[in-house]
């Protein structure tokens, strides 16, 4: 702001930290509706955001307090989204699943 000029700048830790802690609540409102509305209660958390450290916590947080059942990939696996990929395509080739040279590719998995 004006009156401000680096506020951002000195406070940028705290607002990020808001964000996330904001995010982090939306989630789970969401989560938590969701396994109402389904009664299903295996979660998974996967994907890069399985990353953030804040959000795993309140995904193991939750799983204990509503007796969910949460999985989520070691976070050595949530680093990078290329690796999720090699993980995923190392299983496959165990189990010989291939694709021949004329698959079209498609944004949905059938898996």
């Amino acid at each position: 702001t004006a009156a401000q000029p680096n506020f951002i700048d000195q406070h940028l830790a705290d607002i990020c930290a808001s964000i996330q802690h904001t995010l982090i609540d939306i989630l789970m409102r969401k989560l938590k509706k969701a396994v109402a509305a389904t009664k299903i209660h295996r979660v998974c958390l996967a994907g890069g955001v399985s990353a953030n450290s804040g959000l795993r916590a309140a995904m193991k947080a939750a799983g204990a307090k509503h007796g969910w059942k949460v999985h989520m990939p070691d976070f050595a696996y949530c680093t990078d989204n290329a690796g999720m990929i090699a993980i995923t395509a190392h299983y496959k080739y165990l189990q010989q699943q291939f694709a021949d040279l004329t698959s079209t590719p498609t944004a949905r998995a059938s898996w």
